[in-house]
């Protein structure tokens, strides 16, 4: 079960504050490039894909097949992209060995059992088949500029799986590290454009802290965006890669 109900309230917060504009995803398109299969006929597996954005720019980026799976109904309704499936990472409504790659953004801290959702990619992914993994990890939660203003979300991504967790699940049914890297991303056009559009239900970090937290964290990012010129709010998340 995910950490947060994805339902119709959390659906639409996510849909009006999460999509990253051309700016935004300008990095993740030349970072994914360097380890995804992106022949004729290559199928990538979207696995938890929201509300399709990335599903739709893989699709128009490399010409790929994407089959987007997503077990809320509320992000489904929503999705940008046709064809949405339903399903669940651990039972995945795909055959044996019937994908190329795989992607999973801001979905791996809410699978439960890593272990289970592993053994299940190494069924429907053709042999040699990468896994790339676009999330905030334990401990490596710096780069995001929101938990300056929210310092106590930090401690909600420290129960989030560390690369070395997920890593030791993915290599119980033989996958193996192939690359580590941080990626910079342009999250907004500036800190006052951030702080009117957030939505505290878009965000698990936020969405898990107690009242008087995110009340004084939202005072903080006003205040700072209040004195801060306006320049493009640049975070950094990882991507794993598993083979």
């Amino acid at each position: 079960m995910a950490r947060i109900a994805y339902d119709d309230s959390s659906a639409a917060a996510f849909t009006a504050t999460r999509h990253l504009d051309a700016d935004g995803l300008a990095s993740w398109r030349a970072a994914v490039a360097r380890h995804l299969p992106t022949t004729a006929g290559a199928r990538l597996l979207d696995l938890g894909a929201g509300t399709g954005t990335w599903a739709a720019a893989f699709r128009d980026w490399y010409g790929v097949d994407v089959v987007a799976v997503e077990p809320s109904a509320a992000m489904r309704a929503r999705s940008v992209y046709p064809g949405m499936v339903a399903g669940a990472a651990e039972a995945l409504p795909l055959a044996a060995a019937s994908v190329d790659s795989t992607w999973i953004s801001t979905v791996i801290h809410h699978l439960p059992d890593l272990p289970a959702v592993a053994a299940e990619l190494r069924r429907v992914l053709r042999p040699g088949a990468p896994v790339l993994v676009r999330s905030v990890f334990a401990g490596r939660g710096g780069g995001i500029t929101l938990f300056r203003w929210f310092p106590e979300a930090l401690r909600v991504v420290e129960s989030y799986p560390s690369v070395a967790e997920v890593c030791a699940a993915f290599e119980e049914v033989g996958f193996a590290p192939a690359a580590l890297e941080s990626v910079p991303q342009i999250s907004a056009r500036s800190l006052r454009e951030a702080a009117d559009g957030l939505r505290r239900s878009a965000h698990t970090p936020l969405l898990l802290l107690d009242d008087a937290d995110y009340a004084r964290g939202l005072r903080r990012m006003r205040a700072a965006a209040e004195r801060t010129p306006d320049a493009p709010v640049v975070d950094s998340m990882d991507l794993l890669v598993l083979r």
